[in-house]
């Protein structure tokens, strides 16, 4: 007897490698016909999860609230509720051009309250802002937008451009933020180009 039972799983990865593997995977299937013998069967680890839905965990929901609640007090400036979620060994990390004073990695509290932040702040002016996505799994959160901004310095625009922060949680406190956006704008408005 032959029987017809392949499943061909296709999975898209959402940002692109920005989020760890299977944080962030959303998985679909279409039935494919091939024969197969009937003693044969084949049992992975996709067709096993395939069409089961994620349930979050409690810690998923906390580091979501907990990195929204940063990302908010960062938007609108709440540097006493920055402090409070920030963990003490906390690293900031921006990509992009060196020679732009706030890109790079800042490590530490204080380092990022005294130095990143008022360098940040004083360098670039956020004009606009959106966040569209947000998600988390574990210890890890997600979130993308789009915004404009002007460099203090020369008065020029980024454009609008896209930007992504990937944020770890860790015992309640936000331990790193790991920010993505087009830095190739950034440098441009800077350098008043």
């Amino acid at each position: 007897m032959i029987r017809i039972n392949i499943t061909r799983i296709t999975v898209t990865l959402m940002l692109a490698g920005l989020f760890l593997a299977g944080c962030s995977t959303l998985a679909t299937t279409e039935t494919v016909a091939t024969e197969t013998s009937a003693t044969e069967t084949t049992n992975t680890e996709a067709e096993r999860n395939t069409g089961a839905q994620e349930i979050p965990t409690d810690q998923t929901q906390q580091t979501l609230q907990i990195a929204q609640s940063f990302l908010e007090a960062a938007g609108s400036g709440d540097m006493d509720t920055l402090s409070e979620l920030m963990a003490d060994d906390f690293v900031w990390h921006n990509e992009g051009d060196r020679t732009v004073p706030w890109i790079g990695t800042w490590e530490g509290k204080e380092s990022v309250l005294n130095q990143f932040l008022p360098t940040f702040g004083g360098g670039l002016k956020v004009t606009s802002w959106t966040t569209d996505y947000s998600f988390a799994k574990d210890d890890q959160a997600v979130f993308m937008g789009t915004m404009t901004a002007d460099a203090t310095n020369t008065g020029e625009s980024t454009g609008l451009m896209s930007w992504a922060v990937r944020v770890q949680v860790v015992g309640g406190k936000v331990k790193s933020w790991n920010w993505f956006e087009d830095s190739f704008a950034v440098s441009r408005a800077f350098h008043g180009q």
